[in-house]
């Protein structure tokens, strides 16, 4: 059993993913080919974001969408506590400091009630993380931030293609961006990204930091990184963009299968109602997990943490001094695992998990 079965999926769209690869061979267009902007216009039409730049992974996505926003030495960005590393590493990068604060205990995404205490007069804006497929409350923050003349990035890299009050995942801030890294719900075949925008001139300025900062060819405008999105990584995302939609109804028949099964055995994951979830993850939380998962191995069923530690918590932050006071991020990093997710299980491989869970917990 796989925890995300890319193999299976990729038998379902062999031959259509095939002559995607071969058509950009044959062109030898392997950078800025024209698999980019077509795909650039279908991720734009999809998210309902009028301006989308596809680049090089997820991080570099963050890092230019900061380096858009001319984010300066010492600027403080506030940043959820408990996500993955790359939302506030990217903030480091820029020469920035990321400013922590902890996550709502039923949603795990960025509590907007204890952003206001976070925020100081070098505070420039706010990344959210829309985790394990579900939006955060974009209202509320936004709301916040409208308060305080600050930007807003939704950091969707687990949730491109979920909703939030009927609005797309990427749609709902001054810029987002997500990830293709290969087991995302939309996921290439090495790392990719993209950056969405609502600013024209914001886009102008992306597109050409993506390129080493190239207004036209060897005409270096300013300072910019290569962070252009292979041709063959954006013709592989323009296949599976077409399959998307199907594959998300498909996560949410696993997880409601798997909800159906273990609710009452487990904390299970909770989508509130005016949220779609694209299900990155089915997370569970369970206070013997570390034991839990020993005993799933022994079934060769895999599972995972997603995250062991708080970002305060972490070696490379610890010279902020922002201290260990975020309680849901430490509760959640003890006891959060991720089960097998992805289109292609089958209704008995939940079952069987399921049935493992139960055996292992006594239940």
């Amino acid at each position: 059993m796989e925890f995300c079965d890319l193999h299976r999926q990729y038998l379902e769209y062999q031959k259509e993913i095939d002559d995607a690869i071969a058509s950009v061979i044959k062109t030898t267009a392997f950078i800025n080919g024209p698999d980019v902007p077509a795909l650039e216009k279908e991720l734009a039409e999809y998210s309902g974001a009028p301006y989308t730049l596809a680049c090089s992974s997820g991080s570099d996505a963050i890092s230019i969408a900061l380096m858009a926003l001319d984010i300066q030495a010492g600027d403080e960005i506030i940043c959820p506590a408990f996500t993955f590393i790359a939302t506030a590493t990217m903030v480091s990068i820029v020469g920035a400091v990321p400013v922590f604060v902890d996550v709502d205990p039923v949603t795990f995404n960025l509590d907007p009630e204890k952003i206001e205490a976070k925020i100081s007069e070098k505070t420039k804006g706010i990344i959210v993380v829309s985790l394990y497929g579900q939006c955060a409350d974009f209202d509320a923050i936004n709301l916040v931030a409208k308060k305080y003349g600050l930007w807003v990035i939704e950091d969707g890299a687990q949730s491109f293609g979920g909703t939030y009050k009927g609005k797309r995942s990427c749609s709902l801030t001054d810029i987002a961006t997500t990830s293709f890294f290969p087991a995302k719900p939309l996921g290439c075949y090495g790392d990719g990204g993209a950056i969405f925008t609502t600013d024209l001139k914001i886009a102008e300025k992306i597109k050409m930091l993506r390129n080493h900062g190239q207004e036209k060819r060897y005409h270096h405008k300013m300072i910019g990184v290569n962070g252009r999105m292979d041709t063959i990584q954006a013709a592989i995302l323009r296949v599976k963009l077409a399959h998307l939609d199907n594959e998300i109804m498909e996560r949410n028949r696993v997880a409601d299968l798997y909800t159906k099964a273990l609710n009452g055995i487990v904390d299970t994951p909770y989508v509130l109602e005016h949220n779609h979830s694209v299900w990155a993850q089915y997370t569970i939380r369970v206070a013997e997990r570390d034991k839990l998962r020993e005993k799933l191995a022994e079934y060769n069923i895999p599972t995972a943490v997603h995250y062991p530690m708080p970002l305060p918590s972490q070696e490379a932050f610890k010279h902020l001094g922002q201290g260990t006071d975020f309680p849901i991020s430490n509760l959640l990093s003890e006891t959060v695992m991720s089960l097998p997710m992805h289109p292609f299980l089958t209704t008995d491989e939940i079952e069987f998990i399921a049935s493992k869970i139960k055996e292992s917990l006594h239940v």
